[in-house]
């Protein structure tokens, strides 16, 4: 138990940080009629570091809590990624920073990329992914939005962490197409020791269904950022196409693959996807989406119809059933693989970005503050679920 001096010096300790107004899939900005980008843009993090007001870990031997959730951390600023090293979490935020939740202590962490972070709409610094050997190496995987020539364009970087900053240290790929919206952003490292990246089709839905074009596509690197010699198309990054907006990466037990992704925005909208992704597959944006079927197009394995719940992040549990963060939806959802069925497992505070399984236990990151939701005093948060069954 804390003494009363630690007590009384965490109770003091506060932060104060500016929320900016972003998005985060344009399926709900053109069903709500919101702006779709930032009136204003943030380069690369310069951001203090501090204690957060009232962090906390919770041991991974306490038993399970009778209340819904518990609070992990407080006050993140437009969260995007959970990433685990032992108990020590890492947090990307999309504004240029990284937040590291160790002991009970909210340190927030410069990141000094040679590209600066062009935090516009749902564009910024997005997927966070830690090295196999980051324990000894520290070296991780970021991909962020930039601006070069007066174009939004992603890349993927490596990047070391260095104390209380982090740097980089080369880039693996750039010139990914950008935009305000669909950037994709979500990196996953599958059992084939490979890496997985999701790419949005940045806007320019025709991108999607062109191979040499790396916007709108599932793409699948080596470690050092070659091409693997056993992509379906030689000579190229693409694992597979046709996608508008792809969030989450998973893999069952069986090592198949299954994506989530944002369906079309307008009349009709929703049509959010949940997908078994095949070597060379093509999802068929803009061509196709929902029940449409074309010949060499493959349909989705769910659908949400018009209603819209925007899938983000996603992890696969132990019995093959897929866990959804979900922003429009506002709720944790779980798809059965094999009985085909969805469910909602979590509601009732707000939007949500990333779902991890950690230790058995299920952790989400609420995105409350992405200027879509309407946050709390205490948002965005990191959340331990209880006794979902």
């Amino acid at each position: 138990m804390m003494n009363q001096a630690r007590l009384v010096s965490l109770a003091a300790a506060v932060a104060v940080f500016s929320f900016l107004i972003a998005a985060c899939d344009k399926n709900e900005a053109e069903k709500a009629g919101v702006a779709t980008e930032a009136p204003t843009a943030t380069s690369t993090a310069a951001v203090t570091t501090g204690v957060e007001p009232s962090p906390s870990i919770v041991p991974s031997d306490n038993p399970e809590s009778n209340e819904p959730y518990t609070v992990l951390a407080e006050n993140l600023n437009i969260p995007w990624v959970i990433e685990f090293d032992g108990d020590t979490v890492y947090i990307s935020e999309r504004e240029g920073a990284i937040v590291k939740l160790e002991g009970g202590v909210m340190e927030r962490q410069s990141v000094q990329l040679n590209k600066s972070v062009r935090h516009r709409g749902e564009g910024g610094f997005l997927g966070l992914l830690l090295s196999p050997d980051f324990h000894t190496s520290k070296l991780a995987y970021a991909y962020h939005t930039y601006e070069e020539q007066g174009s939004l364009m992603n890349r993927i970087v490596l990047i070391k962490q260095e104390g209380e900053k982090w740097t980089e240290v080369r880039a693996l790929l750039e010139g990914i197409p950008g935009a305000s919206n669909h950037d994709g952003g979500r990196m996953a490292i599958g059992p084939d020791g490979m890496l997985y990246v999701t790419t949005g089709d940045a806007q320019q839905p025709q991108l999607a269904q062109d191979r040499s074009s790396l916007a709108g596509k599932i793409l699948r690197l080596t470690l050092d950022g070659k091409v693997p010699a056993d992509n379906p198309f030689a000579n190229s990054y693409v694992y597979s196409y046709g996608h508008r907006n792809p969030q989450g990466l998973a893999w069952d037990d069986k090592g198949v693959l299954f994506n989530t992704e944002h369906g079309p925005s307008g009349d009709p909208g929703g049509h959010d996807e949940v997908n078994r992704i095949e070597a060379g597959g093509n999802y068929g944006w803009p061509t196709v989406y929902g029940d449409d079927n074309r010949k060499g197009m493959i349909a989705p394995l769910y659908h949400t119809g018009e209603e819209a719940i925007a899938p983000s992040g996603a992890m696969m549990d132990e019995s093959n059933r897929l866990l959804i963060a979900t922003l429009r939806g506002e709720a944790l959802y779980r798809y059965d693989t094999v009985a085909g069925k969805m469910e909602k497992v979590f509601t009732g505070e707000g939007r949500l970005r990333d779902v991890k399984i950690h230790d058995g236990r299920i952790y989400v990151i609420t995105n409350n503050t992405d200027g879509r939701g309407i946050p709390s005093n205490t948002d965005d948060r990191l959340l331990i679920i209880n006794n979902v069954k």
